[in-house]
């Protein structure tokens, strides 16, 4: 299966959380997209590994994405070395997408930067035809993406550009909360992280509302990329 956009997370509701929003649009354009989360997310608070698969699954079906797949990497301890970056190239050369999305630069979590650069570094790699990868016993062919875009998580990232996502706030809070366990919810005895409170939920409609506001729409997400983008036109600014 071909994808026009594959979107990476280091834990399984970081692609919600960053890029719901612009996977429902370009999922409604037409866009095959699929999601692969490098690990299960087991050291998180609440809930377990086992759940987090579910509400991963639950949450795939909302966004309408053709694949979700789990690398299942060791959540807080994955890095960027050769073992990792080949698995992430396998599954860069298995659906050969145009648009890789991933996690922030930078972020509160060790992660989000580490899973960002191990992406990145992997669809470089992914493009030399000497680096040699099998799955399921057949020799993959290399391909790079076009273009890396990084999504913005915790920390408020200025965006080098941004997607409006009018008419898809909605769709992408009822994406996050597919994971029960993680988000606000006032009746749970579970502890508390900086996830979990009300606040951080209404944050994404107040940070997608305020980057809207910067470019004169409703509700937008924010990327930054890794090399200057290109335009055919000053018309295609507006």
């Amino acid at each position: 299966m071909k994808l026009d956009i594959l979107a990476f997370g280091a834990h399984p509701d970081d692609v919600e959380l960053g890029c719901a929003g612009t996977i429902l649009k370009e999922v409604s354009l037409g866009k095959k997209v699929g999601i692969v989360d490098l690990t299960r997310g087991e050291l998180g608070t609440r809930g377990s590994a086992e759940i987090r698969d579910q509400e991963a699954k639950d949450a795939a079906k909302i966004l309408g994405v053709a694949v979700r797949e789990n690398l299942a990497m060791r959540d807080g301890f994955f890095v960027n070395d050769e073992k990792h970056q080949l698995e992430v190239i396998k599954m860069i050369r298995k659906y050969k997408p145009q648009i890789v999305l991933c996690n922030a630069v930078d972020d509160r979590h060790i992660d989000h930067g580490k899973g960002s650069k191990l992406v990145s570094d992997a669809c470089f790699l992914s493009g030399l035809m000497k680096i040699e990868t099998f799955l399921d016993g057949v020799k993959q062919e290399h391909w790079r993406p076009k273009v890396v875009y990084h999504y913005i998580q915790w920390k408020n990232i200025e965006p080098d550009f941004v997607v409006d996502i009018t008419g898809f706030e909605n769709k992408k809070i009822e994406a996050v909360l597919a994971y029960k366990t993680q988000f606000y919810d006032a009746d749970s005895k579970e502890p508390a992280t900086p996830i979990t409170s009300k606040n951080f939920l209404e944050s994404l409609n107040y940070r997608a509302q305020d980057l809207g506001r910067l470019v004169g729409t409703d509700f937008a997400e924010g990327f930054t990329v890794e090399r200057c983008l290109a335009v055919n036109s000053l018309e295609n600014l507006l």
